[in-house]
């Protein structure tokens, strides 16, 4: 780590809900690069694993995040059950001087939840109905105890990270609802928050080249091009800090208001803001899903 790196979050408190692995693990390292402090929540601690049973905890995130440079705290919270959300929101009340400028909604725990390719009437409704708690009820909830803190400050960016830029069908009802309700929730947001000078927008990723996604096809970091073979699109996939990096520079940019209640995507602000994938890469979804003739997410 080059500790002469400049950091333009210096100071900058954030939470990223949800930071146990994937995107919103590489969001929280990312934010900590930059200099901020980023208390990393979620359920999975050492010893006591989620209920999809995956190794990846809060713990070793926020121990990412100091090693980059910011300033890791792990605090762990079921954002379904909201009086440990309003709990999170006053330990940081206390413990920043009611200071938050930075809010990402990444609960999503989907993943058990989505039964491609069999109509919802034929799917288990509580898989559903779980799946909306989990991925917008959570969202909601954790807004509602964080947002006061900006609005009390002036100033702060929520962002939403979904799956996709539009309102177009996703292959299956319930993970459709629960993406584009995100997105909503951030346009939303971005209306009522207008008057109080606190910014809210989405985000998606392309291909994820998350730690699951690594282990379904049976691939390492180091030769997750094999999975092509398996699945010819994942040759176009991102590492989790492609989109890591874009949050970071929407923190960064004094000028983020301006794309407030915008759905955004990780290839089109590693154009605007010049950043490439950590290894090397520059993943392009939008040009690639194009050439491909795939409907562009």
């Amino acid at each position: 780590m080059n500790n002469n790196v400049p950091k333009p979050l210096q100071g900058k408190i954030a939470v990223v809900a949800g930071a146990t692995r994937g995107a919103g693990r590489a969001i929280a390292v990312m934010l900590g690069a930059a200099g901020a402090t980023v208390y990393c929540t979620g359920r999975s601690v050492r010893g006591q694993a989620s209920d999809i049973k995956r190794t990846e905890t809060i713990d070793d995130t926020a121990e990412m995040v100091t090693e980059r440079g910011g300033t890791g705290i792990a605090v762990q919270c079921d954002h379904t059950v909201e009086e440990q959300v309003k709990a999170l929101f006053e330990r940081i009340r206390e413990e920043q001087q009611g200071r938050l400028d930075i809010l990402v909604n990444d609960i999503w725990g989907g993943e058990n939840l989505t039964h491609w390719n069999i109509p919802f009437w034929e799917q288990f409704l509580s898989d559903g109905l779980l799946m909306q708690e989990r991925a917008v009820t959570t969202h909601m909830i954790t807004s509602y105890y964080g947002v006061p803190l900006m609005v009390e400050n002036g100033g702060g960016l929520v962002i939403e990270v979904t799956d996709g830029s539009t309102y177009r069908y996703r292959g299956n009802l319930y993970y459709s609802l629960a993406k584009v309700s995100t997105i909503h929730l951030a346009a939303a947001m971005a209306e009522e928050l207008r008057p109080y000078q606190v910014t809210a927008l989405s985000v998606t990723p392309g291909f994820l080249r998350s730690e699951q996604m690594l282990d379904h096809f049976g691939v390492t970091e180091e030769n997750w091009q094999d999975a092509a073979a398996q699945e010819p699109h994942f040759i176009e996939s991102e590492t989790p800090y492609f989109l890591g990096q874009a949050v970071a520079a929407l923190a960064a940019d004094p000028n983020v208001a301006d794309k407030s209640g915008k759905a955004l995507t990780s290839w089109d602000l590693s154009d605007e803001y010049g950043f490439s994938d950590i290894d090397g890469r520059k993943p392009h979804w939008g040009n690639y899903a194009k050439k491909q003739g795939l409907p562009v997410t």
